[in-house]
């Protein structure tokens, strides 16, 4: 499982550093593509190969199943750790997330997020005032 918040900064050569309690669970090569609100999510790739599996059997007639399968498939791209502990992000997530330098790498239960400082903290903002509305909202989901 991931949990906890890092902060790492993007080199000029779109290298961000994974944090160590994080790579483990990784493994040796792990699935980086676009995710929602406007950050990139992880995966390891049992992980990955769980929510591919799901993703296939979305109906192909349904505007909204093929739209977000193309979303989520075209930016996925596999990462790889180098001995430094770093992953290299291409150009087209780092443009899609806002990765300029700050960077804060979150832990969510069976993924990583990877966002921009600054929107990471807009978002948490945002959510901290209407986290008592929220989590009354996740009532109906046995929590």
């Amino acid at each position: 499982m991931f949990m906890g918040e890092y902060h790492h900064n993007v080199d000029t050569k779109g290298r961000i550093i994974v944090p160590a309690k994080f790579r483990d669970h990784l493994g040796e090569s792990f699935v980086l593509t676009r995710g929602l609100d406007q950050c990139l999510f992880g995966y390891p790739m049992e992980e990955w190969q769980q929510l591919e599996e799901k993703l296939k059997g979305l109906p192909l007639t349904k505007k909204d199943a093929r739209a977000f399968t193309r979303f989520f498939f075209s930016g996925a791209t596999e990462c790889e750790i180098d001995k430094q502990g770093r992953i290299n992000i291409t150009s087209p997530l780092q443009q899609y997330a806002k990765l300029e330098k700050e960077c804060v790498i979150l832990g969510v239960s069976n993924r990583i997020e990877i966002w921009s400082k600054n929107l990471w903290e807009e978002y948490f903002t945002d959510s901290e005032e209407s986290f008592a509305e929220i989590a009354e909202n996740m009532i109906g989901f046995d929590i």
